[in-house]
């Protein structure tokens, strides 16, 4: 039997971005990112996926999808390892910036599970999931800024197994036990 905590997302609806450029890499992500939406009950069915060229393609289809107004929130994964030329520095700096401005403009998490390493050892020891996990952590995060914008918009009674509760002035949303 499964946890009671475990199933604390079910009924929100997930869409994922996913770079094909370092697909090894970005197909470790998606898979950990998809189990831990399943570990908390996200259904199959909730989740769309959606497969770009590359990292540089992730903020515009991210953006449209928080549009659409199908999805609680927007996860995009990708790999981008440093070369021998500032393509890099400019990808990066691309991607993290479209993304930051597509959840600002939508007012709907938009999760940045976008490796940016200098190797590939570095990139496959953040996607593997028995050590960094980045794209489960990219789902708990979304999973929970859900609930944060929810708890925001007064709309607790959307958000099972939560309560957002103020300490010293700050709010924080916790489980209910």
């Amino acid at each position: 039997m499964a946890k009671k905590s475990a199933r604390t997302a079910a009924g929100l609806r997930f869409g994922i971005v996913v770079a094909r450029f370092n697909q090894r890499i970005t197909s470790m992500l998606l898979r950990a990112c998809t189990d831990t939406l399943a570990h908390c009950g996200v259904a199959a069915n909730d989740v769309q996926v959606v497969r770009v060229p590359g990292a540089f393609e992730i903020p515009l289809v991210a953006r449209t999808m928080a549009r659409a107004n199908r999805f609680d929130a927007v996860i995009c994964l990708g790999a981008v390892i440093r070369g021998d030329t500032p393509h890099f520095d400019y990808i990066c700096s691309e991607v993290s910036r479209g993304i930051g401005q597509a959840s600002l403009e939508t007012e709907v998490p938009i999760i940045f599970g976008v490796l940016t390493t200098e190797t590939v050892a570095q990139a496959e020891e953040r996607a593997d999931q028995k050590q960094f996990n980045r794209g489960g952590a990219a789902a708990q995060s979304a999973i929970e800024m859900v609930k944060v914008m929810r708890m925001i918009r007064g709309e607790a009674d959307k958000v099972a197994g939560s309560k957002l509760t103020s300490r010293n002035g700050r709010a924080r949303l916790r489980r209910k036990q």
